[in-house]
């Protein structure tokens, strides 16, 4: 009969590997856990999917067209102006509230009056309504200047923060309707509330060959957003979409 024989530093060896391999498995996992979370990447991450899921569906299926407006709302992050409990909603098909009986508009209307301004890149423009400031910020990443106005307190202090990096941006907490009469005049205005008439101020500080892209009508859905063009002094307007919902245009005017 053939016998096995073991000698002492075999034993060693089969003893030791296998605790080797245990404790090399035990030092990664730890490691692994205790990495700092990547949280920030992956968020990033998910947010962008959700962002171009937003413009593919929404804005490009919808007939936009401009490579400037398109490229800017993929690039800007929607999420960053409303609270934290609504980013996972912030690319959604629909306006969201942002406080004081406000709104952030729906992405594709944010678009839609983006585009019909018809930017090249170098205008001047006026926004009334800052609101949660996103359509500010899409317009400051496409033109060299823009003064946008907030009425309500609030809503001016916080639009502050994620506008911040603007350089190319002035605000201002003052009512809308009478414009922005000290750096008058401008190549472009886009009003994000519904007066009941186009204001007759801001006829005025619109360069002539200028575009102004507003919604007028009485709160509900019975809105119209409407272009405004001034030529040699005149002004016309052309129908841009009906049944349309911003909220009021409010201020002393009323």
């Amino acid at each position: 009969m053939n016998r096995r024989t073991i000698n002492n530093n075999s034993i060693k060896t089969f003893l030791i590997v296998p605790v080797i391999s245990v404790l090399f498995f035990l030092i990664i996992f730890s490691t692994t856990c205790n990495k700092p979370a990547s949280s920030g990447a992956a968020g990033l991450d998910k947010y962008e999917t959700m962002r171009t899921a937003m413009v593919e569906e929404q804005i490009a299926a919808r007939g936009i067209t401009d490579k400037k407006v398109i490229n800017t709302m993929l690039k800007v992050p929607r999420h960053l102006f409303v609270d934290e409990s609504q980013w996972d909603s912030a690319y959604n098909d629909n306006p969201l509230p942002i406080g004081m009986g406000q709104t952030i508009s729906q992405p594709y209307i944010v678009a839609l009056m983006t585009e019909n301004l018809k930017l090249t890149g170098k205008e001047k423009v006026l926004e009334i309504g800052t609101g949660s400031g996103y359509q500010a910020a899409i317009l400051a990443e496409i033109v060299e200047q823009v003064y946008t106005v907030e009425i309500i307190p609030l809503l001016y202090e916080r639009a502050k923060n994620p506008l911040s990096k603007y350089t190319n941006l002035k605000m201002s907490n003052h009512d809308g309707y009478y414009g922005w009469k000290e750096f008058a005049p401008f190549d472009r205005i886009i009003v994000t509330a519904a007066p009941d008439h186009i204001p007759q101020p801001l006829i005025e500080q619109l360069k002539d060959g200028g575009i102004m892209v507003i919604p007028v009508g009485p709160p509900g859905w019975n809105q119209v957003l409407w272009k405004v063009v001034k030529e040699n002094g005149d002004v016309k307007t052309k129908r841009i979409i009906d049944y349309v919902s911003f909220v009021p245009l409010t201020g002393e005017h009323k």
